[in-house]
């Protein structure tokens, strides 16, 4: 959960797969310790805003025997093209980060192996979608606004999805590109799903020639660009998440009927010389000590809905009742698709 013209895009996108692919090249040697219970060396394939404290890392190492690493090659998306690219061959023993849009292909592979944890939440059954994939986290993609922004200069706020196509609006907004970064996949697939698919081609060529920003990564629209944040950027609107207003000084909320669901969910690799060591790391993510600490650390939902979340979430961290509905399986065979049909609109218009 980082921007550029069209070429510019293009052309990182393309450096962002080539890392994935020599990061995980670089890693085939790093799990060759034995896969015992209770020993070796367990590596994590993880998106770049994954985040696990010194304390943490230490508890589960003394907890378990084995010794933790972890490999970032960069958003969601390009841990996603990583694991389809290479399959079960990746180099290391574990995911964390295959968010919900991703799933049903990604299990379709032979990347991941069956795996069902012990201590799996009765909370967490509902997101379950494959044996291969065990659901961490969960939260809202959503558009955030920056209040005060549009208070102080006598402007009103955006209500939805056609209002953002708007020039007046467009040009204010700041998204990530679906083919990297996991909110944007999200909020594409939210936009064809709330538009329809006559309508979605025609509703991103107004974004887009509007002036509506599109970086390769959530945290450069987040935390650069965004008004709202700690960068003060030009932009008062930005794809985000419903957690996000909780972590902000100024007054900041979300446009309720762009919001979507995201699960991120973790698996074992096929072909990992330590399973066992993956295994024990996912049954970790779900105790509740790491689950108490997954709003602070990475501004998302416990799987596990007995934790008792931080005190400012119930007033600005809020799930909304009634999120856009996505189609799984519409989603898993039109997924490649709508993703090139988007570059094509993008190329053609920024």
């Amino acid at each position: 959960m980082t921007t550029a013209a069209a070429r510019g895009i293009a052309t990182a996108a393309i450096t962002a797969f080539a890392a994935a692919t020599l990061t995980g090249c670089s890693l085939a040697g790093q799990g060759d310790n034995p896969g015992e219970s209770g020993g070796g060396k367990v590596t994590i394939l993880t998106h770049d805003s994954f985040v696990i404290s010194d304390e943490q890392i230490a508890a589960f190492e003394k907890e378990t025997g084995y010794d933790l690493v972890t490999t970032a090659p960069g958003d969601a998306g390009v841990v996603t093209s990583q694991l389809q690219m290479e399959g079960g061959a990746s180099g290391v023993d574990g995911v964390f980060g295959i968010e919900n849009y991703s799933a049903l292909a990604i299990s379709e592979t032979d990347a991941l192996a069956d795996f069902t944890p012990q201590n799996l939440p009765e909370s967490a059954s509902d997101y379950v979608l494959s044996p291969k994939l065990t659901p961490i986290d969960r939260g809202q993609v959503c558009i955030n606004v920056d209040h005060d922004w549009f208070k102080e200069n006598g402007k009103t706020e955006p209500t939805g999805f056609e209002d953002l196509a708007k020039p007046e609006y467009a040009e204010l907004l700041t998204l990530t590109n679906p083919t990297t970064s996991s909110p944007g996949l999200a909020f594409a697939v939210a936009s064809i799903n709330a538009l329809g698919e006559d309508q979605w081609q025609t509703y991103w060529t107004d974004l887009i020639k509007g002036g509506a920003k599109v970086n390769e990564s959530w945290s450069d629209a987040y935390f650069t660009d965004f008004s709202g944040a700690e960068g003060a950027g030009e932009y008062p609107l930005v794809l985000s998440y419903s957690s996000s207003p909780a972590a902000t000084e100024r007054s900041t909320g979300v446009i309720e009927s762009t919001c979507t669901e995201q699960v991120e969910y973790a698996g074992v690799l096929k072909n990992a010389a330590n399973p066992e060591g993956a295994q024990a790391f996912i049954e970790f993510m779900l105790e509740d000590e790491f689950q108490q600490g997954l709003p602070e650390a990475m501004y998302m939902y416990p799987i596990n809905d007995a934790i008792e979340l931080p005190e400012d979430w119930a007033k600005k961290a809020t799930l909304v009742d009634a999120p856009v509905e996505v189609d799984l399986d519409q989603l898993k065979t039109k997924r490649e698709t709508w993703l090139k049909e988007w570059t094509k609109i993008y190329e053609a218009n920024a």
